[in-house]
């Protein structure tokens, strides 16, 4: 887990991506900000700094970096569609308190795609659901 992109601009060209200022502004966000965004959200960070950027140019952006592959989309729960640019494989840990969502290290066995063999594997998601860290803390009122 963990990207490290130098030139955004040269990184969408490699992925036949034109490198419009809007494009590399909300990409830009997805691999700096590592927060799982929403269309909503990416909108509302942006639209102060890029007047003309509408939520259609966000989700039209997004579709392209998922269809692109260079973004998945995160679907922990049916109402909610968030976005991560960071395409390694890896799971995602959704607090039930804040909403805050986290990037988790997964060690899949081997052993564990043994059942699959027979299939095509299109996507990768593993999701937990619980309870946070900093939200344990606050609930208890203590350190854990």
């Amino acid at each position: 887990m963990g990207m490290i992109i130098k030139d955004v601009s040269e990184y969408l060209k490699s992925h036949d991506i034109k490198p419009s200022y809007q494009r590399m502004k909300i990409f830009n966000y997805l691999i700096t900000k590592k927060n799982h965004p929403t269309v909503d959200q990416i909108y509302k960070e942006l639209v102060e700094e890029i007047p003309t950027l509408s939520k259609t140019t966000v989700y039209n952006t997004l579709k392209l970096f998922v269809d692109k592959k260079i973004a998945i989309i995160i679907t922990i729960e049916e109402n909610e569609t968030r976005y991560d640019a960071d395409i390694s494989l890896h799971g995602h840990f959704k607090c039930t308190e804040c909403g805050q969502v986290y990037d988790v290290n997964i060690e899949v066995p081997e052993s564990f795609g043994e059942g699959l063999k027979k299939f095509q594997i299109d996507e990768e998601h593993i999701y937990f659901k619980g309870i946070c860290e900093e939200c344990l803390k606050k609930r208890n009122g203590s350190k854990i």
